[in-house]
């Protein structure tokens, strides 16, 4: 199984580590790093970590592209991006005890020519069996049902898709008749598309439901602190763990649904997907940048993270 991912509006994240953010107060930054970033960029970096080779599709402006290349020659991710005139969007992610404010940027506009050849080299590479990550938002002037349209492709000759994103790339995808094989929102993006607040389990369960019944295999809803519910049409667990060591919430959730694809190629049972899911996203956590910590570290943090079992049989 080779894994793909798809990143059409990744950026530099600038984190700034702060003792106190207080708005409209001065601050002095006790530290600041630049970082390759964008979903996709975040998962094919935490699957190089655990020993997962996997291809990185997107765009890259030429002009700041040099993080990207260097994280992609240092952990030898094969590197299928489209570059193009201009910028790639820089994020700045905000870092203090209470946790981290995220400022995104909108992205660079791109012209139809640019989304084109990136179809293009999706379409020449994937085959049956392979693992598609389609991750992020959309930049300015793309079709916002780009998605949507790589799902019926991608489906009809066999591969398998894992959704990521939000908004109306989201709205989308899971409003088209052909839908991805695993969808990862988290609760807030998972309400966005039903349209109505979603606040106890019984509510994500009815909604995921509807999805599982329209072909969807798979749906993890991370939760923040309450852990995340992993659901299939047999099964339906909670799965959780502390963090104790907290660097940088920044790609957690990529590196979530790095572990999903981790366990995807393991051809694992739902207690490992979540065990191991979990385990990358708190991994992460005390990680700063796109990174995870070391395979026997995961191993040990996978084996304590505490499941429940709503549905079904633990595999």
């Amino acid at each position: 199984m080779a894994v793909f991912t798809l990143t059409l509006n990744p950026a530099i994240d600038q984190t700034v580590m702060l003792d106190r953010l207080i708005p409209g107060e001065v601050h002095r930054a006790r530290s600041m790093r630049l970082d390759a970033g964008g979903k996709g960029i975040n998962t094919a970096s935490c699957l190089a970590d655990w020993g997962v080779p996997s291809t990185v599709m997107g765009l890259l402006g030429s002009e700041n592209v040099a993080p990207f290349d260097a994280l992609f020659a240092a952990k030898s991710i094969i590197d299928r991006c489209q570059r193009h005139a201009g910028s790639t969007r820089v994020n700045l992610k905000l870092v203090d005890a209470h946790g981290t404010t995220d400022i995104n940027m909108e992205g660079t506009a791109v012209a139809p020519a640019g989304v084109d050849a990136v179809i293009a080299t999706l379409d020449a590479q994937v085959q049956a069996g392979d693992l598609v990550i389609l991750s992020g938002s959309l930049p300015p002037g793309c079709p916002p049902d780009i998605y949507a349209r790589l799902i019926v492709m991608l489906r009809g000759r066999g591969a398998i898709v894992l959704l990521d994103s939000s908004g109306p790339a989201l709205r989308h995808a899971l409003d088209g008749a052909v839908l991805p094989n695993i969808v990862k929102p988290n609760l807030h993006e998972l309400a966005e598309w039903h349209g109505s607040p979603i606040d106890a389990p019984h509510q994500i369960i009815e909604v995921a439901t509807g999805l599982l019944d329209r072909g969807v295999d798979l749906i993890a809803v991370s939760m923040g602190a309450q852990g995340a519910l992993f659901l299939t049409r047999s099964e339906l667990l909670r799965a959780g763990l502390r963090a104790n060591n907290v660097e940088s919430t920044v790609g957690a959730g990529d590196a979530m649904v790095a572990g999903l694809a981790a366990a995807l190629i393991e051809e694992a049972g739902l207690d490992r997907i979540a065990r191991l899911s979990t385990a990358f996203a708190v991994g992460k956590l005390g990680c700063a940048g796109p990174h995870l910590p070391a395979r026997d570290r995961i191993e040990a943090l996978a084996a304590s993270v505490e499941t429940e079992i709503l549905m079904g049989e633990k595999q």
